[in-house]
């Protein structure tokens, strides 16, 4: 209780365009109010401020944003913006280009005529491919830009494009850029299945999971991956035997479309043995769907199969990695790819203005600022006197509490537009440009439908000058900017080429020598434990007992020696079999011989490496050798292997040494030195039963391993 308490809000009104989430930007100011009134209660002080300071944005795009809050934008960002620019002598730059005008409708499109296509010469269409030529030519003239210290030209990960919603503009411009060369991030959020490349996939995946699938296997024969004409398909369909499936119609009539069959049963043969992924990678590499699909679908058609390989993969990693599984998988629900595109990563990104909040750019593009139409969007909550069910009738037959609510909502509604403009807005850092197609004047009173007009009106009133493109020839743009950009020469332009490919990479690569048997340095022959010695054990349990103690000298030195005893059954343990008490009490007694003994506290040290796995080429057996070094110490000018033995009867000089063991040390000393050239390689044997390090010189080991090559 004598503890002062406090409570510290930052919102920002002007910035809630989430609705569809519940945001409410009303209850802002009411929790505002209600704090208030608590604190003045209790005699507690009630501070609120305002950061006026933008860090963002150049002056000019502040003061443009602040008359178009305060006009069209007032209902929702309510009146009296303002922003004060904290650098305040940043060039910027406002662009409003020319309005495509809207293309004349055409007549009623043929039945057999795409009906959710947008064609070429749609006013979208031309709009998108405007947008790619302009960014095209900014990059490749260096169109300078201001930098940190200094200008800079603008590259393509400077410019970040906002629209409203996800329509055909949006993917229109997608394509246009990729038609265009230009690196751009393509769609950051998608429905898996909506791409047509990826919809033909998976019908691929559904003839190779069920081949009497007659429609997936017409679906794939139509497509891009089996290149048929409808005529052929429907020669293939018609002249077929009666009860025949299309599939034993092409497989007996293949000799007409060997490519296509020879594709088919390559696939079919390899969907038992090869997972989702591989075997997607089969037909678009191998099989060449990959260029096919991309050279009838556009670049764009890349994002579309990157994400569903993704998706193979993710599938792969949560489920058995079945076909039937796979499909199954992507059709049971709605599956939706999202990429990060908070980072520019060199790339001009296509985003959604929700999608982009929090985010900036030097250079923001705003091409879907036309008039658009916006429904009713959701519904309509009434409390009436009666708590009786609300009835939703036609608008010429509603009751007043009904027109109330819909005009409430309305107004809601071209609130949240406004917002939506104003976040939109404000990304950009030094340049904004806004483009429209379609509609771009209104006779309506709400300003809130056309943000064109809005930004226009805006920017008439600031005094903005006449500008013009070349790649829209209307009339109708303005520019506004301010400081002095003709400082800004134009700088050496950074133009993204794709550099030729050396000779090599287009040469087929040597044939691998499978056949060729890998080696291991346990396996070159002789003797592994001294003449007449008797371990006392059978191999198998005497082998057994080296593993343990392998394990406890792994793992141990990276325990405390207090907890030694705990962690020995869980160490012990990772070896199969169960292990008697006494049996475990005499390992570690063993164990800890070695790991207590102070001339071998080095071989135990932190910087050791444990458990090293070598792979090189043995000059003296002719061929690659695989090992595992127990314990490996490297230093600038030497390198020291050291190899645990666990044999009963330990040699008392190097005469005794048993041969097989100093092959197999020799083979090491040999793949050290081609991994570690110009430096001492020194090999040792640890005999654990006594804690004994039997240093090995190197003459002596080199001639066990050519004894070995030579037999």
């Amino acid at each position: 209780p004598d503890t002062a308490r406090t409570i510290f809000v930052v919102g920002d009104k002007k910035q809630s365009i989430y609705s569809f989430q519940g945001a409410d930007p009303e209850g802002f100011d009411r929790m505002r109010d209600h704090f208030a009134q608590r604190l003045a209660d209790v005699g507690l002080p009630f501070r609120p401020g305002e950061l006026l300071y933008s860090f963002r944005s150049a002056p000019v795009i502040l003061s443009l944003v602040d008359r178009v809050a305060n006009g069209a934008g007032a209902p929702g960002a309510g009146p009296g913006v303002e922003h004060k620019a904290f650098f305040d002598a940043r060039p910027g730059r406002v662009d409003l280009w020319p309005a495509i005008p809207e293309t004349p409708k055409r007549e009623k499109l043929a039945w057999d005529d795409p009906q959710d296509l947008v064609s070429e010469d749609h006013h979208t269409s031309l709009l998108a491919r405007a947008i790619a030529a302009r960014i095209h030519a900014m990059i490749a003239a260096g169109e300078p830009i201001p930098g940190k210290d200094a200008p800079r030209p603008v590259t393509a990960g400077d410019i970040l494009i906002l629209v409203q919603s996800r329509s055909p503009l949006f993917r229109k411009i997608i394509a246009a850029l990729k038609t265009a060369g230009l690196p751009v991030a393509g769609v950051d959020r998608a429905a898996i299945a909506e791409p047509l490349a990826v919809q033909d996939l998976i019908a691929l995946m559904r003839f190779l999971s069920l081949p009497e699938d007659d429609l997936s296997l017409a679906c794939v024969l139509r497509s891009p991956i089996g290149g048929w004409s409808e005529g052929a398909l429907f020669d293939l369909a018609h002249h077929r035997p009666s009860g025949a499936s299309l599939w034993e119609a092409l497989r007996k009539g293949g000799e007409a479309w060997p490519d296509t069959l020879a594709m088919l049963h390559d696939l079919r043969n390899q969907v038992d043995f090869l997972r989702p992924y591989d075997l997607l990678e089969r037909a678009l590499i191998r099989h060449g769907a990959r260029l096919r699909l991309i050279a009838r679908l556009g670049p764009e058609a890349e994002d579309g199969i990157d994400a569903m390989l993704a998706q193979a993969l993710s599938y792969e990693a949560m489920e058995v990695p079945s076909l039937t599984g796979f499909v199954g998988w992507l059709e049971a629900g709605e599956v939706t790819v999202k990429r990060d595109l908070a980072k520019p990563n060199g790339q001009i990104r296509v985003m959604t203005v929700h999608g982009a909040k929090g985010l900036e750019a030097p250079v923001v593009i705003l091409p879907d600022t036309a008039i658009r139409s916006h429904g009713g969007g959701g519904r309509i909550e009434l409390v009436t006197p009666d708590d009786g069910p609300c009835v939703w009738p036609r608008k010429a037959e509603a009751t007043q509490p009904i027109v109330d609510a819909l005009a409430h909502q309305a107004q809601a509604q071209a609130a949240e537009r406004n917002r939506l403009l104003y976040v939109a807005m404000t990304r950009a850092e030094s340049w904004l440009i806004v483009a429209a197609a379609g509609k771009v004047e209104t006779q309506t009173p709400d300003p809130a439908c056309c943000w064109y007009a809005s930004i226009a009106d805006a920017m008439q009133v600031a005094g903005a000058m006449p500008y013009a493109i070349p790649e829209i020839p209307t009339t109708g743009g303005m520019r506004l900017q301010s400081g002095d950009w003709s400082c800004l020469p134009p700088a050496a332009a950074l133009v993204q080429t794709r550099a030729p490919l050396p000779d090599w990479a287009m040469q087929d690569a040597p044939p691998s020598d499978r056949g060729q048997s890998v080696r291991t340095p346990s396996d070159l022959g002789g003797a592994k434990i001294i003449a007449g010695a008797e371990d006392g054990l059978a191999e198998e349990a005497a082998l057994r007992r080296g593993r343990l103690i392998h394990l406890l000298l792994e793992h141990l030195p990276d325990i405390p020696t207090p907890g030694w005893t705990t962690a020995l059954p869980g160490i012990l343990a990772l070896e199969p079999g169960d292990v008697a008490s006494d049996e475990a009490a005499d390992l570690l007694a063993e164990a800890t011989r070695s790991l207590t003994a102070p001339d071998l506290a080095a071989l135990f040290a932190p910087d050791a490496l444990a458990e090293v796995t070598l792979c090189a080429d043995t000059p003296a057996l002719g061929g690659p050798m695989l090992g595992i070094i127990d314990r490996l110490i490297v230093s600038d000018s030497h390198v020291l292997a050291v190899d645990f033995k666990t044999n009963a009867a330990v040699p008392a000089t190097l005469s005794e040494m048993p041969e097989g063991l100093l092959r197999q040390m020799g083979a090491y000393a040999e793949m050290l030195g081609a991994i570690y050239p110009g430096r001492r390689i020194e090999t040792a044997i640890l005999w654990t039963r006594t804690a004994q390090l039997m240093r090995l010189p190197q003459d002596i080991v080199s001639a066990a391993l050519l004894r070995a090559a030579g037999a």
